[in-house]
């Protein structure tokens, strides 16, 4: 009897997430010579794979398999988001990334921009090297890359905006965090042909992950450290970008405002007041209420229970934080 996995050339989770993780290092390691030192140094530190994942899960079939083609897919999300991180850090200035040197500091604005460059580009020609030729109508990666570039330029309009409201804060970071991951989700399902005809729903639960995701993150700012968090806390203030738990504390203490806008307070006694406030235990119930969503969409969902079960635990780390063990 033929193997079933080897006939249709498909791979098991975690089969799949070692081939991702092995296959990004593998274009980070073997680079053009005069960009590979930037890319080998990118590879010394990874992430979670997080939203690598979320496109492995969602396109799970009903037996577990999983169509070698998302594999491709998978380390183009991870290239895009490791881009959008590199651009960043050259914005924001920040000299660590997850726990080490940022590329910026190590070899230059310059080098660090262009290099961010290329992984945009190296992203998008993997992605279509998997996708030419089969149906994926709706599932426009550099359209959602648009989305990630223009929520970025929202938050940079915004900046040290103390006026922005929560629904506006909201708004951007549903492009500059949640767009990515609905074309992960999104990606997958249209690899399995028990998802393609509930493609919306895993777009929909990709959002709503992303969003979680990304409150998350500005909730760390006011309540980790920086050898917790392997990367600048309070950087979010210190850069004026405004979120969700500032947002909050300026609406319940309205002098609070005022001593931030003439810079009479300092970075800690901010991260004190946003805490006094309950500016993080906001944040937090506004990211329940996305979780609580996306776990409904999980029980809509025609699948397996197995599949069910593993898009709910990228769904708890994304809640719960990613400190646990890697998912796979």
């Amino acid at each position: 009897m033929i193997n079933k996995t080897l006939e249709k050339n498909t791979l098991s989770f975690n089969e799949s997430l070692n081939r991702v993780r092995e296959e990004l290092d593998r274009l980070l390691k073997t680079s053009p010579k005069v960009i590979r030192s930037k890319t080998e140094h990118l590879s010394k530190s990874r992430g979670k794979f997080i939203r690598a994942a979320s496109l492995l899960a969602s396109a799970e079939d009903g037996d577990g398999a999983i169509d070698g083609a998302a594999v491709g897919l998978a380390v183009s999300i991870e290239l895009l988001h490791l881009a959008a991180l590199v651009h960043d850090d050259v914005i924001d200035r920040a000299p660590v990334r997850r726990g080490l040197p940022a590329l910026h500091r190590e070899f230059g604005e310059k080098a660090a921009v262009i290099c961010g460059d290329y992984l945009f580009c190296l992203a998008l020609k993997t992605a279509y090297r998997e996708t030419c030729g089969r149906d994926y109508s709706g599932c426009d990666i550099p359209d959602y890359m648009s989305r990630v570039c223009l929520g970025e330029l929202m938050e940079n309009v915004n900046n040290r905006n103390f006026d922005l409201t929560g629904r506006e804060h909201l708004k951007i970071i549903s492009g500059k965090t949640a767009a990515l991951f609905e074309a992960a989700f999104h990606a997958g399902a249209m690899l399995c042909e028990q998802a393609k005809e509930q493609a919306n729903l895993y777009t929909r639960l990709g959002h709503y992950v992303g969003m979680i995701f990304q409150i998350a993150d500005d909730c760390l700012d006011y309540e980790s450290t920086e050898q917790a968090a392997k990367k600048p806390v309070s950087s979010d203030y210190q850069q004026g970008v405004v979120t969700l738990p500032l947002i909050f504390a300026f609406r319940q203490m309205p002098g609070l405002k005022q001593r931030v806008l003439s810079g009479e307070i300092s970075k800690e006694e901010v991260k004190t007041a946003v805490k006094d406030a309950g500016g993080v235990a906001y944040a937090r119930s506004v990211s329940k209420k996305y979780y609580e969503k996306a776990g409904t969409v999980i029980r809509k969902l025609n699948a397996h229970q197995s599949k069910k079960a593993r898009l709910a635990e990228i769904l708890d780390r994304a809640y719960y934080g990613l400190g646990g063990v890697d998912i796979g």
